[in-house]
């Protein structure tokens, strides 16, 4: 076997062998778990007009439950330690991005300290009580959009712009609430890979677009031009740190280390690079910062606190934030449930603990209540730093073209794919989430503020470019279109879309299909009707759900498209869309089985032979 495991040097047996009792056997195949998720069917989900309240809520904390104490046990393994670090650094440098974005277009209303605790806010609630600690929530592009697009609406009324977010975030935790009591996250069946695929493209160009936005408010003379340098500096560093961390040079280590802090130590980099010989006497806009621990003061001195008068606003106004507030709901409901959370338990993760979307769905509207009454912005989870923790804990090995694991027929003529990074675990935990979330609130403190002072505005705008790098790179968009303009003589006859059964117009129907949703989407953000955006990112899931079968065949969906997470996490909402659970289910209720089970079963010991299964009661 030419393969190389990274295991856990204090158990000798890989992650996830911890005190909570759960042990993986690192020869069983991934067929072998989905069909032992087949079989050991969880409690199944109600059919959407059969709401039953409080179902969802209650099996998700019923299947998580027992797994709580080895959350915090199954931590005492190495790869926690920089996955700490390296999320630290991913959900901080862009949260200082965003704030300079809405601390310039909401007029000094939100700045680094209201981004930092929104942050912190997450990280606590979600590491702490969420079903699935894994996902990383902070401040988002998409929520920057809405905020700065609210404030361009309701600055020209007089109104209490703070006191109006509050009712916002206050409306949106009712919505919340409503909607995981009544079971709504089952709808999550229908998100694939195709919703999840254009709100990641609609992101990454967001990144790119702040990025040029920041460097256009810095004019036109020599600031402006020393920013344009160090941005593309930052960007091509950044760059080369992530292509060298997942090549072949070097060994392991220096690969990891690139990988995880090339881009932090390219922001300290620049920012005192700007100070070498005579750089130091061109006068450059830096990142506005308060003081420690307080909201960020008006242009006059005046610092609000942090508790929000929400009775100072009129009635009507009041009023006024529940349209608001159901988009602000349909956004993270999306946002959260069906793309960061889907994608940070992906297909790709062999995730052994199960999910819990309802439960998280009424975390996220408290953590908005919160939010709207401390006058921070609405947390939700990040993209792509959700996926990207959950990659940062798995324990891989090296896996070769003559391992028995890999087909070695997919690699010939193609030395670069003559070996792969195989996950074989991942370290699920909530002390990483939460130790990120309390770094996070160290920077908070005034030496910290004042070192984050010193970051240029060109050094975040470098930022935004590698952020939009890297989430247009990974997007299945990117990667069709960088198939269908390859030679179709020279592509891999490996590739998935290099399928008999799909010819190539099809796979440029579907293409066409999401960048036209996708330029719906950024368009209407260009426009003072931004804040309707979520409709649009909403209506995504029944356009593939209704009008894509009828252009195209089961057989080419099933190629072009794809569940966003593995069968086992979707079975907390039913099971993928079309997948075997809905059959099963739909079977088992014309036969009169009804919508009740004797319970569901999760591994909570080793896979194969002697393993031990845990069981739930449902009622």
């Amino acid at each position: 076997m030419a393969s190389i495991t990274h295991p856990d040097p204090g158990t000798g047996a890989g992650a996830g062998a911890g005190a909570g009792g759960l042990h993986i056997n690192h020869t069983t195949t991934g067929a072998d778990r989905e069909a032992e998720n087949r079989h050991h069917r969880t409690p199944r989900t109600a059919k959407w007009y059969k709401i039953h309240l409080f179902r969802g809520m209650v099996n998700d904390l019923r299947r998580r439950a027992p797994y709580y104490l080895s959350d915090w046990t199954d931590a005492w393994n190495y790869r926690v330690v920089p996955a700490t670090v390296y999320m630290y650094f991913a959900n901080i440098l862009p949260a200082l991005a965003f704030s300079l974005d809405m601390f310039t277009k909401t007029d000094r209303m939100y700045g680094v300290n209201e981004v930092l605790l929104a942050s912190v806010l997450g990280a606590v609630v979600f590491s702490v009580l969420a079903c699935q600690p894994l996902v990383i929530v902070g401040v988002t592009g998409p929520i920057t959009v809405f905020n700065y697009t609210v404030y361009d609406i309701m600055e020209p009324t007089g109104t209490n712009y703070m006191a109006f977010m509050c009712w916002i975030g206050l409306w949106s935790l009712v919505f919340h609430w409503i909607l995981a009591v009544t079971n709504s996250c089952n709808w999550l069946r229908y998100v694939t890979r195709f919703p999840c695929d254009i709100f990641g493209f609609y992101v990454a160009f967001i990144y790119l677009q702040k990025g040029v936005q920041v460097l256009q408010r810095l004019g036109d003379a020599a600031p402006f031009y020393l920013s344009v340098v160090v941005a593309l500096c930052v960007f091509a560093i950044a760059y080369i740190c992530g292509e060298l961390g997942g090549s072949s040079l070097f060994n392991h280590t220096v690969r990891v280390f690139l990988k995880d802090y090339g881009t932090p130590l390219t922001v300290v980099f620049f920012t005192g690079f700007v100070h070498f010989g005579k750089l130091e006497h061109i006068h450059l806009e830096h990142l506005e910062v308060s003081k420690a621990f307080f909201p960020t003061p008006h242009e006059d001195g005046w610092i609000r606190g942090w508790f929000i008068h929400f009775w100072d606003i009129p009635v009507g106004h009041v009023f006024l934030a529940i349209p608001f507030a159901l988009l602000l709901t349909i956004l993270f409901w999306f946002d959260h449930n069906g793309v960061s959370s889907l994608i940070a338990q992906g297909t790709e993760f062999p995730l052994r603990k199960p999910a819990g979307f309802h439960w998280d769905l009424f975390l996220l509207g408290l953590t908005t209540g919160v939010s709207g009454l401390l006058g921070i912005p609405f947390p939700n989870g990040l993209i792509p730093q959700a996926p990207f923790h959950t990659a940062s804990l798995c324990v891989t090995k090296v896996v070769t073209n003559d391992d028995t694991d890999v087909d070695s027929s997919e690699s010939k003529g193609h030395p670069s794919d003559s070996y792969q990074f195989k996950p074989i675990s991942v370290v699920e935990q909530r002390v990483s989430n939460l130790a990120q979330g309390l770094l996070t609130l160290g920077t908070m403190t005034g030496p910290l503020l004042v070192v984050l002072h010193l970051i240029p505005q060109g050094v975040l705008a470098g930022l935004f470019f590698i952020m939009g790098y890297q989430a247009l790179a990974g997007n299945g968009i990117t990667q069709k279109l960088v198939f269908l303009c390859k030679d179709s003589r020279l592509t891999n006859p490996n590739h998935p879309l290099n399928n008999k059964a799909l010819r190539r117009s099809r796979v440029w129907l579907f293409v066409i299909i999401e960048l036209i949703a996708f330029g719906a989407t950024f368009a209407i953000t260009q426009t003072v009707a931004a804040v309707g955006f979520p409709v649009f990112i909403f209506a995504l899931i029944p356009v593939r759900a209704v009008l894509l079968p009828r252009w195209l065949s089961k057989e080419e969906l099933a190629v072009l498209d794809g569940p966003t997470a593995s069968p086992f996490t979707m079975e907390s909402v039913g099971g993928s869309y079309g997948g075997v659970e809905e059959e099963e289910e739909e079977r088992a209720e014309e036969g009169g089985m009804g919508e009740e089970s004797s319970g569901g079963v999760l591994s909570s010991g080793a896979e194969g032979k002697g393993k031990s299964l845990r069981r739930w009661p449902v009622r």
